[in-house]
Order: C-alpha cells, then sequence, then structure tokens
C-alpha cells in the first residue's frame, strides 16, 4: 500500500469518527478520557524509561553492526540451530513490554536480520519475561506458567520458520539488496568495545523498565486498607484493583483513587519474590550506573562523527515509531474502556473454540504492560474465564497490540504484518482449546 493510500485512509478514518462520534455521550466521553488517561500513563511509567532507550538501541545497532556478523549469524542462510535458539529465548535477558521490542527488531532487520530469526524475536521479546513466568504459575496456576512459557518458546520458532518458508523469495531479494549496501567505515573499536558498550545499554533498559513484582498496601485517609495491583498511575490518581474484598467491593474490582486520598502506601511482596522486589526499588541506581558506562564509553571509544550518524539513526526510528505507539495506545485506552470487562468475561467464558479464538483476538488487540496481563487475567478468571481461553491470551497478548501490529506494518508491510498477526492468533487459540480440552 502506497504511502498516498495510507493517509488517504487515516485522514477517511478521522473524518468518519469526528462527522459520526456522539461526544455528548457519557460513555463516549468517558472513553476518550480513558484513553488520555493511558497516554498519560504510558508516558509516564513507559517513554523515558522504556522506550527512548530501546531507540537508542536500535540506532546503534543499525549504525555500529556489520551486515556482514548480522548475516552470518541471523540472516536467511544463517545455521537455522543458532539463529532461532538465540531469537526464541532473548525474552528472557530483556525482560521488557513489546513497545520496547520493537525498535530493536526493527534494527536487526533493517541491518539485514533474515525474515524467520526476526519474526522468532519479534514474538519472544516480550512473551518470555523471566518474572513474568513466575508470577504467572503462582497467581494464575502452576500449569499455566509452564504452559506459557513452552507456548512462548516453540511458537517463536514456528512462527519464524512459516514466515520465512511463505516470504523466502521476497528475502533473497532483500538479502541481495542489503549486500549491495555501502559498508560502513571501518570501526574505531573492537568486537568486545561493541558488545560491551550494546550490554551496557541493554542492562540500562533493563533496570530502568524493571516492572514491579508485588502489590501494593494502600491506606485511605478514612482508613480503609486495601491489598491492590495498580494497574495505571496518572498525575493524580491511580488506577488499581483490589487483591482482597473490601466491605461491599468485591475482590478483583478496579478503582479510581485519587492520591491526595491515600494515607500511606507500602509494598506487599510474595515469599520468594524478594530479590525482584529488591531491584525494583534500587533500579535507578544500576540504570544510573549502566547509563554513566554507556558515556563514558561513548567519551573514549567514539568520534563526533560516529555519534552524530548514531543521533540520525535514532531519530530516523523514533519518528517512525513513537507516534505510532503513542496513537495505538490512546486507541487502545478508548476501546478497552466501552468495552465492560463483565462482557469481555462473557465472550471467553468455557474453553470452547470461539472462547479461544476471542481471547486470542482481543490479547493480539489490547496493550499489556510488563506484569500487567496477570491481575487482569485473574479477575477475567473470576468472573468465567476458561483456563483455555486464558493461555490464549497470555500467548497472543504479550507479543501483539494495536500500537505494536501498527510499528510491525510500518516495518513488513501489509501482508507480512497480516501473516505474523494471523499466526499468533490462531496458533494461540489453538493451543488453549487443546490445553482447556486435555490438561485440566
Amino acid at each position: 500500500m502506497s504511502k498516498d493510500w495510507r493517509f488517504f485512509i487515516g485522514l477517511l478514518a478521522v473524518f468518519l469518527i469526528a462527522y459520526f462520534l456522539n461526544f455528548t455521550d457519557p460513555k463516549i466521553q468517558g472513553a476518550i478520557m480513558d484513553a488520555f488517561y493511558m497516554l498519560q500513563w504510558y508516558a509516564r511509567n513507559h517513554t523515558l524509561a522504556c522506550v527512548v532507550p530501546a531507540m537508542f538501541i536500535a540506532g546503534a545497532i543499525a549504525c555500529f553492526f556489520s551486515k556482514e556478523a548480522v548475516l552470518r549469524h541471523l540472516g536467511p542462510r544463517a545455521n537455522k540451530i543458532e539463529a532461532y535458539s538465540v531469537a526464541s529465548v532473548s525474552g528472557t535477558v530483556l525482560a521488557v513490554c513489546s513497545c520496547s521490542v520493537l525498535p530493536m527488531f526493527a534494527s536487526i532487520y533493517k541491518v539485514g536480520a533474515g525474515l524467520g530469526p526476526a519474526s522468532a524475536f519479534l514474538y519472544s521479546g516480550p512473551a518470555i519475561n523471566v518474572i513474568a513466568i513466575f508470577l504467572t504459575a503462582r497467581v494464575l496456576g502452576f500449569d499455566l506458567g509452564i504452559a506459557r512459557v513452552i507456548g512462548s518458546v516453540v511458537f517463536a520458532v514456528i512462527i519464524g520458520v512459516i514466515m520465512a518458508a511463505i516470504f523466502h523469495k521476497e528475502e533473497e531479494r532483500r538479502e541481495a539488496a542489503v549486500m549491495h549496501l555501502p559498508d560502513p567505515p571501518p570501526s574505531r573499536r573492537n568486537l568486545l568495545q561493541t558488545a560491551l558498550f550494546l550490554a551496557s545499554m541493554i542492562l540500562f533498559l533493563v533496570f530502568s523498565d524493571w516492572a514491579n513484582p508485588t502489590w501494593t498496601i494502600i491506606q485511605k485517609t478514612d482508613g480503609t486498607k486495601m491489598q491492590v495491583d495498580v494497574l495505571l498511575e496518572m498525575t493524580e490518581t491511580l488506577r488499581v484493583q483490589l487483591k482482597e474484598p473490601v466491605g461491599d467491593l468485591r475482590r478483583g474490582m478496579k478503582l479510581d483513587i485519587p492520591k491526595s486520598e491515600i494515607a500511606t502506601s507500602e509494598f506487599n511482596t510474595a515469599p520468594g519474590y524478594e530479590w525482584a522486589k529488591w531491584v525494583y526499588v534500587n533500579r535507578w541506581y544500576f540504570a544510573l550506573a549502566f547509563l554513566a558506562a554507556t558515556a563514558l564509553m561513548v567519551w573514549r571509544w567514539f568520534d563526533r562523527q560516529e555519534v552524530n550518524a548514531w543521533l540520525r539513526e535514532t531519530w530516523e526510528f523514533s519518528r517512525l515509531i513513537i507516534p505510532l505507539l503513542f496513537g495505538g495506545v490512546f486507541v487502545t485506552g478508548f476501546v478497552g474502556a466501552l468495552i465492560p470487562e463483565t462482557v469481555v468475561a462473557g465472550w471467553v467464558g468455557g474453553d470452547s473454540l470461539t472462547a479461544n479464538l476471542a481471547a486470542s483476538l482481543m490479547g493480539a488487540m489490547w496493550y499489556f504492560a510488563t506484569l500487567t496481563e496477570i491481575p487482569i487475567l485473574e479477575a477475567l478468571i473470576g468472573l468465567g474465564m476458561g483456563r483455555g481461553p486464558a493461555l490464549s491470551l497470555l500467548l497472543a497478548g504479550p507479543a501483539l497490540s494495536l500500537p505494536s501490529i501498527a510499528v510491525i506494518y510500518s516495518v513488513f508491510g501489509f501482508k507480512k504484518t497480516a501473516v505474523f498477526v494471523f499466526l499468533t492468533v490462531v496458533m494461540s487459540a489453538t493451543v488453549g482449546l487443546v490445553f482447556g480440552r486435555f490438561f485440566l
């Protein structure tokens, strides 16, 4: 699809929304406010600590990585066992959400990584976060935790292999085009220095985006104590989900609590997760240490021309990706507010094929920050969601979302994006159906 057609479709969508949407409807007004709330939460909690560092990492990969090295290890003709093994387990190291993986995916694909390994990395990056896997097992059940990690790794390989097989002719042409690109000037650094530089930036991202593995006990000014999962944090308000019933409020209920009404708050760490809480509390010390190390390496090992080239690549990725992420998060917040949780639970009740497919589709559309899928699923299971659909959502949700699909489309184009989304949705629904029928 040409840029003119994409621009026309976007313009038409904005026109139709502005023309037909009833802005006086309280539900529409509430959904618009929820969309802005989600966008503010994303800006406050993910952009500076997560998306921006990922852009710099993507710029560094595109600028300083040799295309020959990328083609040798991740290219279409690379050793398949090596390429898919690295790509399919990368999420255990990165521990980030789908939006953080996207810039790195775009950069390795741009430099020359094969469609198969790049697709495997794209799926596995956010899907097998170690903390998320263990919390899934603890909160939702050991069986779901094990099924999630096995399904995520296997899915990454299968999706990558199928993508490479379907588009192998296009990939051969792309590889030839990459090989004809001019080589970058000789590097001032050896391979070890480049690896240390990239590792330092990745570790900064890991610690700056380290998710809170605990829930919170808050005491309101009226003396009420609540155990909650914090889902969204706005400037003046927290959106929380109750871990335990309080008075007439049931477990799993979502509340918006003004920060001015909170007298005290403290973490309530689950047994075995004290180390993760300790890292979370001290995360900025670790992050700043690696940021300082990165700055020192830039000062000692890079010249002004290389830094300028790195900043240009970083800006190109930012210009391409960040507007799509912001737009996708806004739309997700708006649409999600229009669909009550009880309605969603009705769609995914039981373990039928329809319920699993609905759960997989919803997972592919919703945006889940790291670990937030667990309390959301806990509430839906309490409302009647089947465990098969729960697994379907766990397999499709972290890897896809409206924001990530928009970015994948900008990198892959329509056909490859459609196939990637189709494979993720259908395979997630199928595995959820089998899990719900035979393993409970």
